[in-house]
């Protein structure tokens, strides 16, 4: 059951900047204070933030207490707050669990902009401004603060600040996420992409917010970093230990999921997501072959020395026959997959092992290429030094790398157009 106290929409002062034409007669940011058993803090915290908005926010605002099942005297301060002041209102929940109230808050709202702060307050709130800006104007779906960030300031025990990174890491290694702070309490987003994302959403505590940030970035939703300062709290009573198996468990929930394409992201993307950028002309040139040539350089160069690499240790084994078979075979498979992925944008599990078959194919080219500079070198000068050896691999390997390029483009992950069976659909 949820109990709502609330006082007008809107908040308009004379200390305020006028509103802006599209700002008047709708609340522009609903900011949300999820909180649990923090009768000591709340009203200074709230009156703090009152303040702040009424005294240089030039947007309308609304404060939502959302109380998560407070046992204390938070629910009568929250209420007593919203009876005084216009702005604030109370949202009272029987459970517990910040993902729950924010989900609530933000799906019940009307604001244009829903955000959300701790209400210790430990981030700095003249990030508030930069936070909202980029939503309102249309920019960005979502701003996150950050406290591992360029410009960022932070204050706090090395204990939190590894944790931290830590999970961070796990999160790029694990969910491929790019944006550089999940745990930090001070978000936004934007009303009508958190309609389309809050049902996708199962997580109803701490790993909410990591949770709504990888399924927006999976749709190609932009997310707009904000460098906060930041001073940790040190009464704080969130339990470390059991919030970080919580979210590993939601890693793991979540990593899943996307493997499996469990969720319509597709969907998402093509209601809310942005369109690729058109790349420039170049005269001869196919659109985006000057984006697919660089990722595909790098996985050449990085597939080439470790080719050499696997090469030269395998050597004095299995001869220099067999050690170029093994290395490029090995290779071969990585090289495959990593292009892909990042050089030809193939994501999922469909046809991932077609083209792993077509990549062997390929590899048999290469193989073919490399191979026969061998046996021409051991024909042309038998016992010749390793350094030489090397020479002939990294310069057959260039050639195979373009012929595999070129197979890539034109066979393996050759974009297959649906305009002909649309056509003949169409003509039945």
């Amino acid at each position: 059951m949820t109990t709502v106290v609330a006082g007008p929409a809107t908040g308009t002062h004379p200390g305020r900047p006028e509103a802006l034409p599209s700002d008047r007669g709708r609340t522009v940011l609903d900011i949300v204070v999820p909180v649990f058993d923090e009768e000591r803090d709340l009203e200074s915290s709230v009156r703090r933030l009152h303040a702040f908005l009424t005294s240089g926010f030039p947007y309308s605002f609304r404060i939502t207490v959302a109380d998560n099942a407070s046992t204390d005297a938070t629910p009568v301060i929250a209420r007593r707050l919203a009876a005084e002041i216009p702005e604030v209102r109370t949202v009272r929940l029987e459970q517990k669990g910040r993902g729950r109230a924010l989900r609530r808050v933000w799906s019940d709202s009307d604001a244009d902009v829903l955000a959300y702060c701790d209400v210790d307050l430990s981030t700095d709130l003249g990030a508030l401004l930069p936070l909202v800006a980029p939503l309102v104007s249309g920019h960005s779906d979502l701003a996150i603060g950050t406290r591992l960030g360029r410009g960022s300031r932070v204050v706090r025990g090395p204990k939190r600040e590894f944790i931290s990174r830590s999970y961070n890491l796990i999160l790029r290694g694990a969910l491929s996420a790019r944006f550089s702070d999940a745990q930090c309490g001070f978000k936004a987003i934007r009303s009508d992409v958190a309609r389309r994302l809050l049902p996708l959403v199962e997580d109803t505590g701490w790993f909410f917010d990591t949770e709504l940030l990888v399924l927006a970035e999976r749709s190609g939703l932009r997310i707009h970093e904000v460098p906060v300062d930041w001073v940790d709290d040190p009464d704080s009573s969130v339990d470390i230990v059991a919030t970080a198996v919580a979210d590993l468990k939601g890693v793991w929930r979540v990593g899943r999921a996307l493997a499996t394409g469990a969720l319509p992201l597709a969907e998402v993307r093509a209601q809310l997501g942005r369109a690729p950028l058109a790349p420039p002309e170049v005269p001869g040139v196919p659109r985006a072959m000057p984006f697919q040539l660089a990722r595909f350089a790098a996985i050449g160069v990085a597939s080439t020395v470790a080719n050499l690499l696997l090469f030269l240790a395998l050597r004095g084994m299995l001869g220099p026959i067999a050690a170029n078979v093994v290395a490029l075979l090995v290779c071969a498979v990585a090289n495959t997959a990593l292009n892909r992925r990042f050089t030809f944008g193939v994501r999922g599990r469909e046809r991932a092992v077609t083209h792993q078959f077509q990549g062997l194919i390929v590899f048999a080219l290469g193989l073919v290429l490399t191979t026969g500079a061998l046996a021409v070198l051991g024909a042309v000068a038998p016992g010749a030094h390793l350094a030489v050896e090397a020479a002939v691999i990294v310069g057959a390997n260039l050639v195979a790398t373009v012929l595999r390029f070129v197979l890539f483009r034109s066979w393996v992950f050759r974009t297959r157009s649906t305009t002909a069976p649309l056509e003949k659909a169409t003509a039945a």
